[in-house]
């Protein structure tokens, strides 16, 4: 059994919030759980959850005050059942066999920075397509609200990227539903898969070879840029 030390009372609460969105929309959600090398050389752990919000990846990294080695799928209730905020410390269950995504991760290194993006900006457009798929919805008859018909919308308004970006605003409605775009408080764990890119208090976008992650103070929201991902129609 591994029991991971967490840098502080604050990185368990967050943590905990992230596992507590994911299990709320997927009781039978997974996460995977990896060692990672930290801000400043520091110990760190990256935790990598699926929001139904399209083929995106959400991750979170948070500052451990011991180095662990561990990279393994885990259910995310049972890790979030482990987590003793008061302690600042997590159990992590045993692993499980994971879906297909949690076997092609995002790179930890390499990610360039191409944009500055404001926090205002980010949360307007999420609240935006949000109200348009709304409103687009109660529009239609309801003999045509099928499951085919709202699949169709919400790929063609999710697929939409965020203006003058390559970023699509599934990205930015799940960073904005995670809590990710929240105002800064300090400090706050980076919550990127590369540690040398963390620590930015304002959100930016980064590209590393197909993959284009939205990274912020309290997490990042990955994509890759080939093909063309499904979307849950839950504006939640």
């Amino acid at each position: 059994m591994t029991v991971l030390r967490l840098a502080g009372t604050g990185e368990a609460a967050d943590l905990a919030a992230f596992l507590g969105r994911l299990v709320r929309w997927d009781k039978a959600a997974v996460v995977r759980v990896q060692g990672a090398p930290g801000a400043a050389g520091g110990a760190a752990v990256a935790v990598f959850g699926r929001p139904p919000f399209g083929e995106v990846l959400a991750v979170r990294t948070h500052r451990l005050a011991e180095a662990v080695a561990d990279d393994v799928t885990v259910s995310a209730g049972q890790l979030l059942e482990g987590v003793d905020e008061s302690a600042a410390a997590v159990v992590v269950p045993a692993g499980v066999t994971g879906p297909s995504w949690t076997g092609v991760l995002p790179p930890r290194g390499g990610w360039r920075r191409t944009d500055d993006l404001a926090p205002q900006r980010l949360r307007a457009a999420a609240s935006g397509v949000v109200a348009e798929f709304r409103a687009r919805t109660e529009a239609l008859a309801p003999a045509d609200r099928t499951r085919g018909a709202l699949d169709t919308l919400a790929e063609e308004v999710w697929s939409r990227p965020l203006d003058g970006t390559a970023l699509p605003l599934r990205a930015v409605h799940a960073a904005h539903a995670l809590g990710f775009l929240r105002p800064v408080r300090a400090p706050a764990a980076a919550g990127v898969p590369g540690a040398a890119d963390g620590g930015e208090e304002r959100p930016g976008l980064f590209g590393s070879g197909p993959w284009l992650r939205l990274g912020t103070p309290y997490g990042s929201v990955v994509v890759r840029r080939a093909g063309r991902p499904g979307l849950s129609v839950s504006p939640l």
